[in-house]
């Protein structure tokens, strides 16, 4: 909660002016039952028409004030409430944004949605009620035990005795209720995660008709919920019941002794009636008070996830430590091995190799074998947990600012596409692309059509997700989008693989044309790296095999596999 503190700061006025218009609503409210008593006291009892119109004006004067004093403190209290979420939900998109990919893993893409959302919204809401009631509240209900001592003191021992009962039953269903919302949020985090994921396997659901399967996972998860919300406001719901009860007993109690009061001259008609009010004052305080400590607890279950992600230390991002290292390479593995956090094994192990500048290095192996992980490392994506990556004379494990990752464009697996134009989508590869750069850009991805075939032009419309576009047009949009900034490395991770062998191969000449890059192409087809300078072998994490296509076809038994099982022996000795 401390962590979130901070981002009131800028709103400090707001923070001191709403609870003090609120109170100044309160102050007006505890005189009305002073102003009521003398209407009835003085003016009714009397018959005095006059008094009773003076009385009656001032009632309204004092809920004109009250309003006014409400509205203010309403807008106080909104503003800061607002603007703390705006600052907060900017704090962790940012901090989100910096994390890296072993911190993503392991927080989990649907808690963090719910943390960014859900309660971030929490948070607005107690903070707004909070301004507004956590100091009036407890004032209506001291100045109404107070006053009711200036009417009759014998009849506030009932106020002195039914207040503290109510504060017994408050906390009491507080300290149960808070770990529960804790686990409420946590059982939304599953549902989240559970709707992400079919949502965005829809496809591959329908395909299998799994829609049976995945509804009954989700009714799971979705009851397991529902019990956990349920129990929680089953406890939450005690709360207005019992502060009705214990008032309602209160006022008869209240209405019994003061009748008897008023019978032998105690106290007036009209201080019965203001002792009343007081009574009701509290009631209605009470119950508010009540609605707000459960929207507080919910506000501070919210707030305390949110530190966790603000206050996470990253082990997975590159430390503070000299970055320059010698290196005759461009790009130098040196005994670089990675395990993931959680994961027992290494995925990879002790890998090396080199790579000058304008080097085209493929990385071939089976699935799983650590190809993906290996070019993670090169922008810094993932951090070697043993020796070191090299980049342009950098070690990448040092290197705090953006100076390596500005060199290098990777076009990942699966194509990820923004809604919008081919252009805002080429584009993001740089930002201050003219038109000219995009369509050579699309030109060098085999991805013309788009342009030319496509209503619109660079400004043809991409769905999100670019659901609108076949597999291979995804592909080679990303491709476009990561050669329009000409990086100096370009990273294909099996970004090609949706593409027919004639289209691959016209995107290999075309890159190939690419002199001053860097490229480094993973893939499970040796057609896509047979002509590349230095091709990685790799196998269950580990480099079993380095060199050209030829090389490797003689000394490597794991490459000669995967080449004769993509081709015919009969057909490559022909070749």
């Amino acid at each position: 909660m401390k962590t979130l503190l901070k981002y009131l700061k800028n709103y400090k006025k707001e923070a001191v002016l709403a609870p003090l218009f609120k109170m100044l609503e309160a102050i007006f409210e505890l005189l009305v039952p002073l102003v009521v008593a003398d209407i009835i006291d003085r003016g009714i009892e009397s018959k005095d028409r006059g008094f009773v119109i003076k009385m009656c004006l001032i009632l309204l004067a004092l809920g004109a004030v009250g309003l006014l004093s409400a509205v203010v403190a309403q807008y106080f209290s909104a503003r800061a409430a607002t603007g703390a979420a705006e600052e907060i939900k900017t704090s962790l998109f940012d901090k989100i944004q910096s994390m890296s990919y072993a911190a993503l893993d392991k927080m989990g893409i649907a808690t963090l949605i719910t943390r960014i959302t859900g309660d971030v919204n929490q948070v607005q809401t107690g903070i707004n009620l909070t301004l507004r009631l956590l100091l009036r509240s407890p004032f209506v209900v001291l100045g109404a035990v107070i006053m009711a001592f200036f009417v009759d003191k014998r009849s506030a021992i009932i106020f002195v005795v039914v207040v503290p009962v109510l504060a017994i039953v408050i906390f009491s269903i507080l300290l149960v209720t808070i770990p529960m919302y804790r686990r409420v949020q946590q059982g939304v985090d599953g549902v989240t995660g559970r709707v992400r994921e079919n949502l965005t396997g829809v496809r591959v659901i329908r395909a299998f008709r799994k829609e049976t399967g995945d509804t009954e996972q989700f009714l799971e998860n979705s009851t397991s919920l529902v019990k956990i919300q349920t129990a929680t406001a089953r406890i939450s719901s005690l709360l207005n019941p019992l502060t009705y009860a214990i008032i309602s007993i209160g006022i008869v109690v209240l209405l019994w002794d003061g009748a008897k009061g008023v019978y032998t001259g105690r106290i007036s008609q009209g201080e019965l009636f203001a002792l009343h009010g007081y009574m009701s004052q509290i009631l209605l305080e009470l119950v508010k008070f009540a609605n707000l400590v459960i929207t507080i607890t919910k506000a501070i279950a919210g707030a305390k996830r949110i530190g966790e992600v603000l206050s996470y230390e990253d082990n997975g991002v590159a430390i503070e430590g000299k970055a320059d290292c010698e290196s005759d390479s461009f790009v130098e593995f040196r005994n670089v091995s990675l395990t993931y956090d959680g994961a027992g094994d290494k995925t990879l192990n002790n890998i090396s190799f080199k790579a000058k500048r304008g080097y085209n290095i493929g990385i071939i192996g089976s699935t799983g074998s650590g190809k993906t992980s290996l070019v993670n490392l090169i922008p810094g994506f993932y951090i070697a947990t043993e020796g070191d990556v090299i980049v342009n004379g950098k070690n990448v494990k040092y290197v705090t600012d953006e100076s390596i990752i500005s060199l290098v464009a990777t076009v990942p697996q699966k194509a990820a596409l923004f809604s919008g134009t081919v252009r805002s989508n080429v584009a993001v590869g740089k930002p201050d692309a003219t038109d000219e750069e995009i369509r050579n850009a699309i030109h060098l991805a085999q991805a013309d059509e788009l342009v030319t075939k496509q209503r619109g032009g660079l400004d043809a419309p991409v769905a999100q997700g670019g659901k609108n576009l076949s597999g291979g047009q995804r592909q080679r949009l990303t491709i476009a989008r990561a050669l329009v900034g000409n990086p100096e490395i370009l990273i294909l991770d099996d970004s090609a693989s949706a593409l027919d062998l004639a289209t691959e191969a016209a995107l290999r000449r075309a890159i190939s044309t690419l002199k001053d890059t860097t490229v480094f192409t993973v893939s499970q087809r040796a057609s896509s790296v047979m002509n590349c300078d230095l091709i990685l072998v790799l196998e269950n994490g580990e480099e079993v095999g380095s060199g050209t296509h030829s090389e490797l076809l003689e000394n490597c038994s794991v490459y000669r596999e995967i080449y004769y099982s993509q081709f015919d022996k009969a057909e490559v000795s022909e070749q």
